[in-house]
């Protein structure tokens, strides 16, 4: 994708959240950076220069909260910037003063194995006699 269509995806991206796309360089890096209040910064480094999106922060504050989008990236399949730019904002929820949200995949798998197996289901195990 053009580093110009990248831009206008994240400047989209922006107003719908408190972060603002406060850099965007395509001459070393295809590199855009963000902010929030209070002091949330991150950057994303955009396939072109590397195969797959990269994100990082040079605050010690912020980057342990990366973890998640890190993970998220390196999973299988191509990511979006969008896909990539959400799960960055899922994980700075709580340091933007944000309450958590719960993954909804998650919930609906874990609600699955939550039931009591029913009378279709035979149980397996030792039978005493």
């Amino acid at each position: 994708m053009e580093f110009k269509h990248l831009v206008e995806a994240a400047e989209k991206w922006c107003s719908g959240n408190p972060f603002d796309l406060i850099f965007a360089e395509e001459n070393d890096e295809r590199r855009l950076d963000f902010y929030a209040e209070p002091g949330v910064s991150f950057y994303v480094l955009c396939p072109g220069g590397t195969d797959t999106f990269h994100v990082w922060s040079e605050s010690e504050d912020c980057l342990p909260f990366l973890q998640l989008a890190q993970d998220y990236i390196s999973s299988c399949g191509k990511k979006t910037l969008l896909e990539v730019l959400e799960k960055v904002f899922t994980s700075f929820r709580p340091l933007l003063g944000l309450p958590d949200i719960e993954d909804d995949s998650f919930e609906h798998y874990h609600a699955d194995m939550e039931g009591e197996p029913g009378s279709d289901h035979q149980q397996m195990g030792v039978s005493q006699q």
